[in-house]
């Protein structure tokens, strides 16, 4: 059987919205499945071919483009973000409306779903408490995810990741910027994962996800965010940021950024070992951005 033959007898899987972690996800999966990735960007096609998927044009906020893909796979990945505004996640909405009877879904979501924490434990069970309108588009595209689900006889697994990391995906410029951090008596527990191991992990959760579960997509690392920024400072030679009591920080940087410095929780990440049986690549963001050392 030629390799054309053997492509056309895979599974589909369909990966919407292939940025980063989708770009490190096809190469876990196209052995696998005969992928086919959403991009709304045509000139994206030649380096997802290059990659070994399908490449099909389609844009999640003009519902009409996307009737191509109507009954496409049983298997999707959804990695796209909410739009930038207002309360609910249409992207998602015109998505479901195309999705086949008894698919299958992953859904990269978001830690910010929980709100702040004070720095608490916080499993899968803890309820959602958005506290800003990005969160808040979140928890509705879970919602409406569960929904369709439910309706349509499918099954989807939703993991919640933190902060993001990569080689390319360190606070850099914001280091060489000099923004400064909140001081240690007001600083804030944040949470990581690697963006390969958040692509592993959505890998695994289309074969091993339990049917509505959500999964915490979090390494084992509990840091405060001002000591991450030290670590890349030192670790890159660069000067590590000033620190500075909340009420001036908030005279200092953007609403938006500050937003990310109110929240402070310690993600538990259990599920993964036990249910998705995940042996994560870098489990500890000290040593992994160690290793990144230029």
């Amino acid at each position: 059987m030629g390799a054309r033959a053997r492509a056309f007898g895979k599974p589909r899987l369909l990966v919407v919205g292939c940025g980063d972690v989708g770009m490190r996800l096809l190469p876990l999966l196209r052995g696998r499945f005969r992928v086919f990735a959403v991009t709304s960007q045509p000139q994206r096609c030649a380096q997802l071919r290059a990659a070994g998927a399908i490449p099909i044009v389609a844009d999640l906020d003009r519902p009409a483009s996307l009737k191509r893909l109507a009954g496409l796979a049983q298997r999707v990945v959804h990695l796209a973000p909410p739009p930038q505004q207002g309360a609910l996640d249409v992207r998602t909405r015109n998505l479901t409306a195309i999705l086949p009877e008894g698919a299958q879904v992953v859904y990269i979501s978001t830690s910010g779903v929980y709100g702040d924490r004070g720095g608490a434990p916080t499993p899968e069970t803890t309820p959602v408490a958005p506290r800003n309108a990005r969160a808040a588009r979140r928890v509705d595209a879970e919602r409406v995810l569960r929904a369709w689900a439910l309706a349509a006889g499918g099954r989807v697994a939703i993991l919640r990741a933190p902060g993001i990391y990569a080689r390319e995906r360190l606070p850099l410029e914001r280091l060489q910027r000099g923004t400064p951090a909140l001081a240690p008596q007001d600083d804030v527990y944040t949470n990581h994962i690697h963006a390969d191991d958040l692509a592993l992990l959505a890998a695994l959760a289309l074969f091993r996800g339990r049917p509505g579960r959500v999964y915490n997509a979090a390494d084992d690392t509990h840091m405060k965010m001002g000591d991450y920024f030290d670590l890349v400072a030192d670790t890159f030679g660069l000067a590590r940021p000033p620190r500075l009591p909340r009420a001036e920080l908030a005279r200092e940087v953007s609403p938006l950024l500050l937003s990310f410095m109110s929240e402070s929780r310690r993600l538990e990440n259990g599920r993964l070992r036990r249910e998705l049986r995940a042996r994560l690549r870098h489990p500890r963001l000290e040593a992994a951005v160690a290793a990144m050392k230029p």
